[in-house]
């Protein structure tokens, strides 16, 4: 955190422990079980680990494409520089009621204080990052800290996973075991017969092998580029926590196993379709719309990305569409 952003929050709460924190009007505060958040227009309660997966998601992703969507209510939309954070701005009611409201924050003003409040109402044993059934649960008074969990760094290779200098292969001696879900995953790696002069150049490594050693979930990962094309992929279970509403079109590649998603209007947050996903399956999330999947299984998700900041400009404009094909 930069020493040069002040972050406001207040001494411990003498009975639950927890610090409250405010940015600009915005007012956040925690209990045993849920987290309120107030604005000048209204409030509103969420479940702490709804609130906690949600935050460590928009610090990790550094608040991602487009919309980041906590819940029905509360939020973020990425600007690239600038934030917007927001209550009720993607939600019909709170909006026709004139109960929405939306502050501008510079990029890393916000991440200061979302990164504090992350860091002051995790608790110890409690990852946000991980699935309910492999972590403690995020209730009760505030008792210790988790600062390795949720600092983790998300991956992003510059090339691609494997290459001198980038992001490594996942492997046991690096800290990285088989998740319990994918004890049947091949770990064997191709072999490279490359020409002579090229044996720096051409890499290979297996990717299910790769995601059957993920720590986290519902995090996807850089692990190729080509230019703008980002390849994604990431491990899945339980519940996103987050509702994402896109500002371009994003490709799913179902690996393994079967992920549902619950597609909604972006704007209204009115329902649009269910879709199963299930192996070999390949699906368009259109650029407007918001998406939440459910995975019983832990499953493998590979999420195509075009990284080019051009895209949601031309989306707003109309010069671009919202989905790749029209039937």
């Amino acid at each position: 955190m930069s020493s040069a952003i002040a972050v406001q929050a207040s001494e411990p709460d003498n009975y639950y422990g927890y610090r409250s924190f405010k940015k600009g009007k915005f007012e956040f505060s925690r209990d045993e079980y849920f987290v309120k958040v107030k604005w000048p227009k209204g409030s509103h309660l969420m479940p702490a680990d709804v609130f906690l997966r949600a935050l460590q998601r928009d610090v990790a992703w550094n608040f991602f494409y487009g919309t980041v969507n906590f819940d029905h209510v509360f939020g973020t939309l990425n600007h690239y520089g600038t934030v917007d954070m927001f209550a009720g701005r993607f939600n019909d009611a709170y909006r026709n009621a004139g109960l929405d409201y939306v502050e501008t924050f510079s990029s890393d003003d916000l991440m200061a204080t979302f990164k504090a409040v992350l860091d002051d109402w995790t608790n110890k044993g409690y990852d946000p990052f991980a699935a309910p059934e492999e972590t403690a649960n995020p209730y009760g008074r505030k008792n210790g800290s988790n600062v390795d969990a949720i600092s983790r760094q998300r991956v992003t290779a510059q090339r691609m996973v494997g290459c001198a200098g980038d992001t490594p292969v996942r492997t046991d001696a690096n800290g990285y075991p088989v998740n319990r879900h994918f004890a049947d995953v091949p770990q064997d790696q191709p072999e490279i017969h490359a020409e002579q002069g090229f044996e720096d150049e051409v890499r290979a490594f297996n990717l299910f092998g790769y995601l059957s050693r993920s720590d986290v979930t519902w995090n996807p990962s850089v692990c190729s580029v080509v230019r703008e094309s980002l390849y994604c992929p990431t491990s899945e279970e339980f519940i996103l926590p987050v509702e994402h509403g896109n500002d371009r079109v994003e490709w799913f590649l179902q690996m393994s196993d079967e992920i549902t998603w619950v597609v909604k209007d972006k704007e209204t947050g009115a329902p649009r379709a269910n879709v199963t996903m299930r192996a070999g399956d390949i699906a368009a999330m259109p650029a407007d719309i918001r998406h939440q999947g459910y995975s019983a299984k832990r499953s493998m998700l590979l999420v195509w990305e075009n990284n080019s900041g051009k895209i949601p400009e031309l989306i707003a404009s109309g010069k671009a569409p919202v989905t790749p094909v029209k039937f």
